[in-house]
């Protein structure tokens, strides 16, 4: 290591002009808190011995398996394994999926090392299959590295973390997936305008959501990059999704009503991230990162279990050589202009809702399962109550995506009461579209999430997903109620119905109901949504249709 900490792997030239050795040169601190707020603010940002030190302290505490490999085993096996051949020449394993190999500052020998680790880790980690942002996490480590050793060392004690709470990097294609479309199900929360841009210009944006690990672990520069892996050891892979939601909100912000460089949105993206510096900050991209008011780190882990649990049921576990995510159902895909046929919504305004519902019913297809005109105008048709998606319309077409299945209703006894999670929303189409979601996603201020020690009556992830003995399906659904200390009930009012009316959002008024001849409807505000009237406060029903989810592969 020279005067500045600089090991024998990094480009000093270069370095220096990434990031600039001017900050302390020590960090007393023990509080955890006190660590956070140390992270966020950047205090080691500028000391490149500072930050190998508190990388070395932060890995060295990460809750590792019992046998975790470490530098003496490197030391023992990299001739094996890397043997006569040239450190550049070195295949990189088939569990980073081709990714390059991020340079950031390392030189010619730098990179050679990164490839030399990557192989041993693939021999001491043969349960790994699918990791394509170890390249990047591997040439970080180095920089603040005293040899190879020692990076390969903190490596593994990344990937070997027991601590079921804290989860560090997907190891697998199942664990990446699920992670894609966790983002997608947050970006349509949270990145609203965002995401009506990418529905807009993208063929697959499930496609362009599925990148989003590239744009942090490859695309962004070192000097970001860093900033945000020091925050990441200390708070986990939550702050991963802030920055690359903050990252989509500068990009839109940015490119909104400019043509795009491309056709490829998707490439348009990785170039943003990479020319980030002429757009934001790193101090200011982290502070947009951490204003977006996010879901607990609980609620988060739900929504990731539930998608994964919708892919293990599709059987979309292992990339697929030959065609990648060739299962998937992207939002354009999945409504087929030449077999999609409503009397009441086109296959745009079709298209519009599939991009707002869950990324994990994305899989499936549209599938009318009631409609007035063919079935009658009643809600005592035995196919009625068991819609997962119901869509209440009138010559001004307004709707509502209702997230429980309608069996749930005979809890209650024959009597009307409401249930339903705060995936729900309500929507119109015309004369203008908007959706209204739970009042609580933009204004978590109401409520303090509770943790999951405290919730009960435990039930099905996903209620459209068969039952099965998987430990998983125990779990409460994702935005359950019971997870959240409101004021009041009027704020989780979602759903309710019985032979002689359907109500979707209460409290204060009910945002649609429909009455039990399908004949007349009213809606108005609701604390629920906290929605204006979705069209003329009362109503006469031209139709109603009601649409479900099928399985693509179902015939």
């Amino acid at each position: 290591m020279d005067s500045q900490g600089y090991n024998c792997f990094v480009d000093r030239d270069k370095m220096d002009t990434a990031i600039q050795d001017l900050g302390p040169k020590e960090l007393n601190c023990t509080e955890l808190q006190e660590l956070k707020q140390l992270a966020r603010q950047g205090y080691w940002a500028h000391s490149h011995a500072l930050r190998g030190k508190v990388y070395q302290r932060l890995i060295r505490d990460i809750p590792c398996r019992t046998v975790t490999p470490d530098a003496s085993v490197y030391s023992d096996i990299v001739g094996k394994i890397v043997g006569k051949h040239s450190s550049s020449s070195l295949p990189l394993p088939e569990f980073v999926d081709n990714t390059q190999v991020p340079s950031y500052c390392l030189n010619s020998r730098g990179e050679g090392a990164v490839r030399k680790i990557l192989l041993c880790i693939a021999n001491q980690f043969p349960d790994i299959s699918f990791c394509p942002a170890l390249p990047a996490v591997v040439a970080l480590l180095l920089h603040y590295s005293i040899d190879e050793a020692e990076c390969f060392e903190k490596a593994c004690r990344i990937l070997a973390c027991n601590d079921p709470s804290k989860k560090l990097i997907d190891q697998s294609f199942l664990a990446f997936e699920s992670s894609c479309m966790t983002f997608g199900d947050l970006v349509n929360k949270y990145c609203q305008a965002a995401h009506k841009l990418m529905v807009a210009v993208s063929e697959d944006v499930l496609q362009v959501y599925a990148d989003w690990q590239r744009w942090l672990f490859g695309e962004l520069p070192l000097s970001y990059f860093a900033r945000v892996f020091d925050v990441f050891l200390v708070e986990g892979y939550k702050v991963l999704y802030r920055v690359a939601l903050a990252i989509l909100k500068f990009f839109h912000k940015v490119r909104a009503g400019q043509p795009l460089e491309s056709d490829n949105v998707k490439q348009d993206i990785r170039t943003f991230v990479k020319d980030i510096a002429k757009t934001v900050s790193p101090e200011k991209l982290l502070e947009k990162a951490f204003a977006i008011r996010l879901f607990s780190r609980k609620e988060i882990q739900l929504l990731q279990m539930a998608n994964e649990k919708a892919l293990k049921q599709k059987g979309i576990t292992v990339k697929q050589k030959s065609v990648s995510l060739s299962k998937r159902q992207f939002v354009h895909l999945a409504v087929h202009a030449e077999n999609f046929h409503s009397e009441i919504v086109s296959v745009k305004e079709m298209r519009d809702i599939w991009s707002w519902i869950p990324e994990r019913f994305a899989l499936c297809q549209p599938l009318l399962l009631f409609s007035s005109l063919q079935h009658g105008y009643s809600l005592t048709r035995p196919t009625w109550y068991s819609l997962t998606l119901g869509l209440g319309l009138s010559p001004q077409v307004c709707g509502a995506y209702l997230s429980t299945d309608w069996s749930e209703r005979n809890k209650f006894g024959g009597k009307l009461g409401f249930f339903g999670t705060g995936e729900c929303f309500v929507f119109r189409l015309q004369p203008e579209v908007q959706r209204y979601e739970w009042v609580v996603i933009k204004h978590p201020e109401l409520t303090k999430p509770l943790s999951l020690e405290t919730t009960a009556t435990p039930s099905l992830l996903c209620h459209s997903l068969p039952s099965s003995s998987d430990p998983a399906d125990r779990l409460s659904p994702f935005l359950a109620t019971r997870h959240f200390n409101l004021p009041s009930k009027t704020e989780s009012m979602f759903m309710a119905g019985g032979t002689d009316c359907l109500i979707v959002g209460g409290g204060g008024g009910q945002a649609l109901y429909i009455d039990g001849d399908l004949n007349r409807g009213r809606t108005g505000h609701c604390d629920t949504f906290n929605n204006q009237p979705l069209c003329s406060e009362n109503f006469l029903i031209a139709a109603v249709e009601a649409w479900g989810f099928q399985d693509p592969d179902t015939h």
